[in-house]
């Protein structure tokens, strides 16, 4: 992280209770979620700086200091009773849990009479904004959006290189808005020093108050550059910004414009509102309601293929069905909830294989395309990359002619960017191609899906960068100057082992496709939120590539055999990009030899029939044409709020063999995760998953549980009256703070009217409960969400006669209610034993 300069002074400003000023900003930053940039954008939970408390706890302090609400609304509960997605019985148990016996329809009018005089007291009998606190907002946003661009403005903020702190002293005395007195008049040259000054008439053991209550002020902005200064990156490199200058900017215009920045008083925590306890029994019924009739299925499926399975094993035939069953091919996708969708209707038109891995395909890098001027972590949020790829020219005739394409493309580009953006000539800009954009707007609006066949055709007609390029995976170079480039033999056989030892797979077809994704939208600043999560929110095609280029090595292969992973001669991988927007699936296959394209050529035309089937099913009777048809229209409409839903809906996460899921419609909602216990007796595969994708799933549930329950704290608006600013976010209107979470469009179907039911993850695990136990213990910030109630988690024990075990805390498990008499009261062990 690059930090700006500090002086010795202000290493040891120290508090009464042994803390630095340092310290004591960094723990009050944790009151606001890291924000991406939002061309890579990354779901995250809003609240993730409170995941170390309960959940009902963290969400009335959420409300404090954030203003959001940590609960869905009355009407939203009475909509899911009324459409059976809650139990009654489930609901009367969590009532009762609560203390309560009265009429569920009698506490949810009770608890909309609460909402309503909560907002009656918010629109008129608390005290008004403070101008003045109003007025800093305005300054220091201005200065933020200006410093924190990433290449959007014509025109840079003077001496950004030298890091915010020191720009803002820099234009502060030529800025008419800023009075010239106090200490912004005359700021330290660090700004821990400024901020001492600012502090000094309030007591030294509530800064952290102050300091919390500061970055809860603009949690957009805050957010953004926390997340900068934590992650590094080329722009922080460039123009670095820390928490602590942010904050000494802030004090500073406080200060000048005098605004008393005094900590509220202490408390004991927060207050428990009963309206909060009436709406998480709701919400839990709610949960238990969906969660129980996942693992009824799931318990269903692995007790009948666990008999299936024992009647091969005493055949002596293998699981797969031996060499002569091989399928046609073997797919990988991603476990986004969207590939739940196509890799059953994928399954459906013939003899396929389909299975479920993180979308980065476990090879953490650092990806620069061809001819791109940046590179992008390839990678989760809580992974760093390890490896520098780039694409690389392969030998190919087509090199020169996409060349020249590409670079007549890129000027073409610059020119007319230039010419639109430059104040000098915009205008003369616009008056004179007005009639070209005139037809472009109309096509895009009356026509959409013309255009999407002329822009698709247009890609067909020029060779993409697949076609003529490769992952550079092969050429090894560790020169010490970041990260290494490319991988060692080691290296590659350790990403591909571990691919397959996290799935379980223990026979392979003669095709393999690693399958990453992608969305394609027109006008859409948040179309990164529909990429891969598990790419940062990047497309997954670069990530696959690498993957399909190291199983194909054939040093990769014979490494993987030593390690007791035998993958045929005729064996041969090949890469893939799902447009979850078309559901296309484009097959990077420019290394397919010849005695493949029969089956290729099979699993083209079936992946072109699978595509119609799931259109189909996501259009729905909303499609007034075919739905392959409409899929395009929406992915060409420039003017299209929801070109696609993403991952609204999620709500469930399974892992455990295919077999168990493969006949059984989740409706897009649940993440899939390919893993066999009986190929992992150590439990490190589990440990993986649990403590990776687990995790990262929960984040993307909480982004859309909370973007849904309160979308004006902690999503981003309607995408009607977004205003993109510097490449890094957007406001609603012409400024303010940078809205942190997922549009309307992306939640909720109408006004008032969810499309995303909020409910918290549930994770089921196909695993002996045993073995889940040892892994939790082992992985405290795991099971501190699990035990803060964050997610659930329930296990199907195929050692123990398929039954379901629900965690209870303190790496406790209860047998689920239909195993237990009475119901009320589930028996509570450390660790499981058989009745």
């Amino acid at each position: 992280m690059n930090a700006e300069p500090t002086t010795q002074d202000d290493a040891d400003a120290i508090g009464r209770d042994g803390d630095t000023i340092e310290d004591d900003v960094e723990a009050a930053a944790t009151a606001v979620g890291s924000v991406w940039p939002v061309h890579s954008f990354v779901t995250a939970n809003p609240l993730a700086g409170f995941e170390d408390r309960p959940f009902d706890e963290a969400v009335s302090r959420a409300t404090d200091l954030l203003g959001g609400r940590g609960y869905p609304r009355a009407e939203t509960f009475q909509a899911a009773l009324d459409e059976g997605r809650i139990d009654p019985d489930l609901l009367d148990a969590e009532l009762t849990d609560q203390g309560y016996d009265a009429d569920p329809e009698a506490l949810l009018e009770r608890l909309e009479n609460t909402e309503g005089a909560e907002e009656s007291s918010g629109a008129g009998d608390t005290e008004a904004p403070d101008p003045a606190a109003e007025r800093v907002d305005r300054v220091l946003t201005k200065w933020l959006s200006a410093f924190l661009d990433e290449g959007l403005a014509e025109w840079a903020m003077p001496n950004r290189e030298a890091g915010f702190y020191d720009a803002f002293r820099s234009v502060a005395a030529y800025d008419d808005d800023i009075p010239s007195e106090g200490l912004v008049a005359d700021l330290p040259a660090s700004p821990t020093e400024a901020i001492e000054s600012a502090m000094e008439p309030y007591p030294r053991d509530r800064w952290a108050a102050v300091f919390e209550a500061q970055f809860a002020a603009l949690p957009g902005w805050a957010g953004l550059l926390k997340q900068r200064a934590e992650d590094g990156g080329a722009w922080q490199s460039a123009y670095p910004i820390t928490l602590e200058g942010y904050l000494a900017a802030r004090l500073a215009l406080a200060d000048a414009f005098g605004v008393d920045v005094s900590p509220p008083a202490d408390s004991d925590g927060p207050a428990v509102d009963p309206s909060d306890e009436i709406a998480d029994a709701f919400l839990s019924a709610w949960e238990a309601t969906y969660r129980d009739g996942l693992v009824e299925r799931v318990a269903a499926e692995s007790e009948a293929r666990g008999g299936e399975r024992e009647a091969r094993e005493a055949d002596g035939a293998r699981a797969d069905g031996g060499a002569s069953g091989r399928p046609d091919a073997q797919l990988v996708f991603c476990i986004d909830t969207r590939s739940e969708v196509i890799r059953r209707h994928v399954e459906a038109t013939g003899n396929y294989e389909t299975h479920g891995y993180a979308g980065f395909f476990g090879v953490p890098m650092e990806y620069t395309g061809y001819d791109a001027d940046v590179s992008v972590d390839a990678c989760p949020p809580i992974v760093d990359p390890q490896h520098r790829v780039s694409e690389v020219p392969a030998e190919d005739d087509t090199r020169a002619s996409r060349d020249r394409w590409g670079t007549l493309r890129e000027a073409a580009g610059e020119v007319v960017e230039t010419l639109r953006s430059n104040p000098a000539t915009a205008f003369s800009f616009v008056e004179g191609a007005g009639s070209g954009y005139g037809l472009a707007l109309a096509a895009r609006t009356l026509v959409p899906g013309r255009v999407y066949d002329l822009l698709d055709g247009a890609d067909d007609a020029v060779p993409g960068d697949h076609e003529f390029c490769e992952p550079g995976v092969h050429e090894h170079d560790d020169s010490g100057r970041g990260l290494p480039r490319g991988l060692t033999r080691d290296e590659k056989v350790e990403y591909a082992a571990t691919a397959f030892e996290l799935m379980g797979w223990e026979a392979f077809g003669r095709l393999v496709v690693f399958t990453g994704h992608a969305a394609k939208t027109a006008n859409n600043p948040y179309d990164s939120s529909l990429d891969c999560g598990a790419c940062a929110g990047n497309p997954g095609g670069p990530n696959a590539r690498a993957l399909a280029a190291i199983c194909n090595d054939p040093e990769v292969k014979a490494g993987l055999r030593e390690r007791g992973i035998d993958v045929p001669d005729d064996t041969v991988f090949l890469a893939a990009e799902h447009n979850t927007t078309t559901d296309e699936i484009e097959l990077y296959d420019g290394d397919v030899p010849d005695s493949h394209a029969a089956d290729l050529e099979r699993l083209r035309s079936d992946l072109d029939a699978a595509r119609e089937r799931a259109a189909a099913e996501r259009t729905g009777g909303e499609a007034e044409g075919p739905a392959v048809r409409e899929t395009e229209r929406r992915a060409a409409d420039w003017a299209e709020t929801r070109p696609e839903w993403g991952l609204a809906g999620n709500a469930g996460f399974v892992v455990g063999p295919r077999e168990l899921t493969s006949d059984i419609d989740l409706d897009g909602r649940a993440f899939l995760h390919s893993y066999d216990w009986s190929t992992d007796p150590d439990g490190d595969a589990l440990e993986a998953i649990l403590a990776g994708p687990m995790v990262v799933t929960q984040w993307i549930n909480a982004q859309y549980y909370f973007s849904t329950v309160d979308n004006a704290a902690y999503g981003s608006g309607s995408k009607v009256t977004h205003n993109p600013v510097g490449n890094v976010g957007v406001y609603q209107g012409n400024g303010g703070d940078l809205m942190t979470g997922l549009p309307l469009q992306s939640v909720m179907a109408a006004a008032g009217e969810p499309y995303h039911q909020p409910l918290r993850l549930s994770t089921v695990v196909h695993a002996p409960v045993d073995r889940v136990t040892d892994v939790l213990a082992d992985n405290e910030a795991v099971t501190g969400l699990l035990d803060n109630d964050w997610l659930s988690l329930t296990v199907v024990d195929p050692t123990r006669g398929h039954r379901a075990f629900e965690y209870e805390g303190e790496l406790a498990w209860a047998p689920t209610p239909e195993e237990t008499e009475p119901r009320a009261e589930p028996r509570k062990t450390p660790a499981v034993a058989d009745d």
